[in-house]
């Protein structure tokens, strides 16, 4: 079970160039994108019922103002300049719903809730862990939920074992729910008298996985969407390790108080889920594990 409340997700590779033979996805830089980047447009057109629940600030011009840290594929992540990714391609789905375009703002992880606190932003999006101090600060809407997952270089080289990771060099993004978990792990490694786990915490995700493929690292832990990405752009120098395990749902951010947007951007989660929009656009980035049937406005969490 996932321990940790400090879950991020957020920064990670806009430009995995990592190490070696491996590349990544890089931000602006691809001359020829393998990004599935054709968005999915939802049926029917947007809902009279939740367009009528939008603030009238941001009804009046039609836009809702994202901040997100556009740098963790295959969520959200930038392609010549544009945001895409699965939390991209859901939002603007919904968005289309309550009659709303999108404008998604970069900006570092750490600003994404302290802008919709202050007003700079209308929502934040940025792959965050719903968790009681988030709750206490936003209102937040469920729409997907990520399990914890472990990756090796191919072959397990330095044979870790996802039971007994004791004594491994273990790459992580800071301030994830990983690093917790991680931290536990470590913990309990030492109780069983076993050399303790060496947490290798990254401030971004992209060198956390270089450190991976370059050998520096025996693993490595993040957000199970993220690895499945890496492993799948690695060309044969990831491989995932185990099963992913545990869940923590991602939600939309909004400020404190504005209940009934939240309730309308659920609504529209759960249209574009009974449309069938949200499972092709799941389908479409291989991220079908994390789908949920049911988005709520500030979901009981621990």
């Amino acid at each position: 079970m996932i321990t940790g409340s400090l879950r991020r997700r957020a920064i990670a590779a806009s430009a995995l160039v990592l190490t070696g033979a491996l590349a990544l996805s890089a931000c602006g830089e691809k001359k020829e994108s393998t990004e599935p980047t054709a968005s999915i447009t939802p049926q029917g057109g947007p809902d009279p019922k939740l367009a009528a629940m939008v603030p009238a600030d941001i009804k009046s011009d039609g836009v809702i103002k994202i901040g997100s840290d556009t740098t963790y594929p295959p969520a959200e992540f930038l392609e010549n300049n544009k945001a895409i990714g699965f939390d991209v391609d859901l939002f603007d789905a919904a968005a289309a719903k309550l009659g709303l375009k999108t404008q998604w703002i970069t900006t570092p992880f750490t600003g994404v809730i302290t802008g919709v606190k202050s007003g700079k932003y209308e929502a934040g999006i940025s792959s965050l862990t719903i968790n009681p101090e988030r709750l206490k600060d936003t209102e937040m809407v469920s729409y997907f939920n990520s399990p914890i997952q472990w990756v090796v270089k191919k072959g397990n080289p330095q044979g870790v074992q996802l039971e007994d990771p004791c004594g491994k060099k273990v790459a992580v993004q800071t301030g994830t729910v990983e690093v917790p978990d991680l931290q536990k792990r470590s913990e309990d490694c030492k109780k069983a008298g076993k050399p303790a786990i060496k947490i290798d915490q990254f401030q971004d995700q992209t060198t956390a996985t270089a450190a991976i493929v370059s050998g520096k690292d025996d693993a490595g832990s993040a957000d199970y969407p993220v690895f499945v990405d890496a492993v799948d752009k690695s060309k044969g120098q990831l491989e995932l390790l185990g099963q992913p395990y545990g869940q923590a749902p991602y939600g939309v951010a909004l400020k404190k108080g504005q209940t009934q947007f939240a309730e309308a951007i659920a609504g529209a989660y759960k249209a574009i889920i009974t449309d069938g929009t949200y499972q092709k656009i799941l389908d479409k980035w291989k991220v079908s594990k994390g789908a949920i049937t049911d988005p709520a406005v500030n979901p009981k969490v621990s």
